[in-house]
């Protein structure tokens, strides 16, 4: 029955991508096709194949390994600092984002990263016909996220009408950075984060060129010679770390302000309607938690887990979540993690619009102009590869 509701979940969703398309006549449906059989074998070989698992539980634990070096670092600076069995948030899971900000700066000042991401990029372009600026931007967002992946192909947005603008931001806001994986891996199951990351890629041009097709092909070439702006090794070293500094500090301060305010309408709810305000994003998002397959004795949870992310950011939600999973059932963790992997919430507008504005003040004005548009339909691509990946376990 849980199979049943959860295709028609995936439906529901592709035929809320249908009605909202600016041009439906023009939908390559056969690149849609295409990527969601893609979609399906990569599930099943990540969920259900001992192959999968094998290498998901490799790369989750070396990943787990290269944190452990990286709290190396931590150690030495904050070392007295933590109570005997204290866990501060800012230490144990936002400081970490410095160090796999610093390497991902390597690999991209070495080229390891913007090579594999180009031929990456320009496999899937080949065999989905989906231009090779729109595959290399989602691919890029696996490892950048939205401000990061948006500057990289800067020259070519300013080449792109409103409609490919509106791709490349659903695909922007739908991803997260790999600089702050690590991060997300302390909160939730390590194979959920992975297999979002790179499910989203897929699912964020399916829903992308429905909603916003293309209307007219244009020649485009991705050029990866500048991707790093370090001149050495080790100027690429002090940007990855001051990055990683400056995102981990943000953060942090989003997460004071957002923690804080969501005490506070609880507050006010419980004190005017006996109701708190998570309760009621519970009861609002629970028949999409339903849609997606979810058991029902868990949907409210789910619900107010979900409500939490699109109104803060995935932070605060990730925070509310991890008190609730031991009690849910292991299927609740796996759709519930794999939504939260997005930066789909209201802030992210603005990020994207500001990201546009350093680029071009047009293509800004398209984003603000479609940014709740765009914002739905990166929650779309969450509900959609959580949907998918639930039909598996």
């Amino acid at each position: 029955m849980s199979i049943l509701i959860g295709i028609l979940g995936l439906a529901v969703v592709l035929g809320a991508a249908y009605l909202m398309s600016n041009n439906r006549k023009a939908i390559d449906f056969k690149a849609v096709g295409i990527m969601f059989v893609l979609q399906i074998i990569l599930t099943l070989i990540m969920f259900k194949t001992s192959i999968g698992l094998t290498v998901i539980e490799s790369v989750s634990n070396g990943i787990t390994t290269v944190i452990n070096y990286g709290r190396e670092g931590i150690s030495f600076v904050v070392d007295g600092w933590i109570p005997e069995g204290g866990s501060p948030f800012f230490i144990n899971v936002l400081l970490i984002i410095i160090f796999t900000s610093m390497l991902l700066s390597i690999l991209t000042y070495i080229r390891v990263l913007p090579l594999l991401i180009k031929y990456v990029g320009g496999f899937l372009s080949k065999i989905t016909g989906v231009s090779p600026v729109k595959t290399f931007h989602a691919i890029n967002n696996i490892f950048f996220g939205q401000s990061e992946g948006l500057l990289a192909i800067k020259a070519q947005i300013l080449k792109m009408d409103a409609n490919k603008v509106i791709v490349i931001s659903i695909a922007s806001m739908a991803s997260v950075s790999a600089s702050i994986m690590a991060s997300y891996i302390t909160m939730l199951p390590a194979q959920y984060v992975l297999g979002a990351m790179a499910l989203n890629a897929l699912t964020s041009l399916i829903i992308g060129i429905i909603i916003a097709p293309d209307v007219e092909k244009d020649e485009e070439k991705v050029d990866v010679k500048d991707a790093s702006p370090a001149k050495s090794l080790f100027e690429a070293i002090s940007i990855g770390a001051l990055d990683g500094g400056k995102v981990a500090l943000i953060v942090g301060a989003m997460l004071i302000a957002y923690v804080g305010l969501m005490a506070l309408i609880d507050g006010v709810f419980n004190a005017v309607i006996g109701i708190s305000f998570t309760e009621v994003l519970g009861y609002i998002f629970a028949p999409i938690a339903w849609l997606m397959g979810i058991p029902a004795q868990d949907i409210l949870v789910a619900g107010q887990t979900m409500g939490t992310k699109l109104a803060t950011n995935e932070f605060v939600a990730m925070l509310q979540f991890r008190e609730h999973m031991p009690e849910l059932s292991e299927k609740t963790v796996g759709i519930v993690s794999v939504f939260l992997i997005s930066f789909a919430n209201f802030s992210s507008i603005g990020i994207i619009a500001g990201s546009m504005q350093a680029i071009s003040g047009e293509k800004a004005a398209i984003v603000s102009k479609n940014g709740l548009k765009i914002l739905l339909a990166a929650t779309l691509v969450s509900i959609f590869t959580a949907t998918l990946v639930g039909l598996f376990l």
